[in-house]
């Protein structure tokens, strides 16, 4: 990829693959870099119409079969990805049981294998798979969607509103491991890969809003120096700019974009 210096935040006509694209953040990466006039191939196990103009593909990313034949029908319509975003991930949602939002003490063993198989073994293999196709091209840049949550802990006493109406709940331990264990794959990655001019970086996002329960919210909102959660398409800038020339020399980095959530 060479570099574009009349603009280098031009991602036109390159080849971007979005794990997760059918999610909430995925799709939001696929639609504004879709628009930017990137060629975007979206790997999800779900199909969405929202896509139009992207390359939709059934991939399983903790399946390696799965994904070679994905990346074997994205080289058949647009040769070598140029870039890669890890944006699939799952979590235990609010209103899932007490096995798996209770006490750490009696957190199910299979959501934690459920989790990890996911937010750690998918992205250790789309990094294999896909983005040893670009490292073999010689060029590429990827970047592995974090959280804050693996970089701080959950507070706890967000929910504590909720166990006082009788819901025994907590966040869990698996999503905040498995975002955490990102960061050094990063590096691992971004020091590997140097050589062969494949950029590896990770993005660390705060809270997305997305109406969430009030007592949360005010909660949450209040440990934000910027006093709320983020918009959904406030999160597409930065990645936008690690796939782009104008982040030609990072490499190895965590940016955060938490509205100032880590800074206190």
């Amino acid at each position: 990829m060479p570099v574009r210096p009349d603009d280098p935040f031009d991602v036109g006509g390159r080849v971007i693959v979005i794990t997760g694209g059918a999610g909430r953040l995925g799709s939001a990466f696929a639609r504004s870099l879709s628009a930017a006039g990137a060629r975007i191939a979206v790997l999800d196990c779900v199909r969405s119409n929202q896509f139009d103009g992207c390359l939709a593909l059934d991939a399983d990313v903790s399946d390696r079969t799965s994904l070679a034949r994905a990346l074997a029908k994205i080289e058949d319509e647009w040769g070598t990805p140029d870039g890669l975003v890890n944006a699939a991930a799952i979590d235990s949602p609010p209103d899932a049981p007490a096995g798996e939002n209770g006490p750490f003490e009696s957190y199910a063993e299979s959501s934690w294998d459920r989790v990890m198989e996911v937010n750690v073994k998918g992205v250790f293999l789309c990094c294999q798979v896909l983005g040893g196709a670009m490292a073999a091209a010689g060029r590429g840049s990827i970047v592995n969607v974090a959280s804050i949550y693996g970089m701080v802990s959950p507070d706890q006493r967000l929910y504590q509103y909720r166990r006082e109406r009788g819901e025994p709940f907590y966040k869990p331990a698996a999503y905040a491991v498995s975002k955490s264990a990102l960061y050094n794959l990063t590096r691992y990655l971004a020091a590997y890969w140097g050589p062969r001019r494949v950029r590896v970086n990770t993005v660390s996002f705060g809270g997305v809003f997305d109406n969430q329960d009030a007592e949360f919210l005010a909660g949450y909102c209040a440990k934000v120096p910027l006093g709320r959660m983020a918009d959904v398409e406030e999160c597409v800038g930065v990645v936008h700019f690690l796939l782009s020339d104008a982040a030609s020399y990072v490499t190895g980095a965590n940016i955060v974009a938490d509205g100032g959530y880590t800074a206190l």
